[in-house]
């Protein structure tokens, strides 16, 4: 396994929650009306926040891994990742639930739009930062 800058992880771990977490404050009356999930109140900052923050290192520590793999170290080679990662994962799955489960199509594009912001974010940190 390659050297990973594990600062730049656990900095990308806490951008990736708070932009997440503005992204989702900002949509979060879209998401009240798009899906009853939403509509009856969010689950406790306390419970929220730690299983974000998990999610978010087990992400930036593999972005972080796949970055140093290929070579990535500059901000366009770094956004060129974090797109084609975009495309090839969270957008196959999105459209893949909207078409064969009937997820509304705005539910799936406010969590395309979050995934797109978190791979970013996590990705330009780790592979700028290495």
């Amino acid at each position: 396994m390659p050297e990973l800058n594990y600062l730049a992880v656990g900095v990308a771990m806490v951008a990736a929650l708070l932009v997440s977490g503005t992204w989702y404050a900002l949509l979060g009356s879209h998401l009240a009306r798009l899906h009853e999930a939403y509509a009856g109140g969010s689950r406790p900052a306390a419970l929220t926040v730690p299983v974000e923050l998990v999610r978010n290192l087990v992400l930036a520590t593999v972005l972080a891994g796949l970055a140093a793999q290929l070579g990535i170290s500059g901000f366009g080679a770094a956004l060129l990742l974090a797109i084609v990662l975009w495309v090839g994962f969270p957008m196959v799955l999105l459209t893949g639930s909207v078409f064969h489960e009937k997820v509304p199509a705005k539910l799936a594009a406010i969590h395309a739009g979050d995934w797109l912001l978190k791979l970013l974010v996590l990705t330009v940190i780790v592979g700028v930062w290495r």
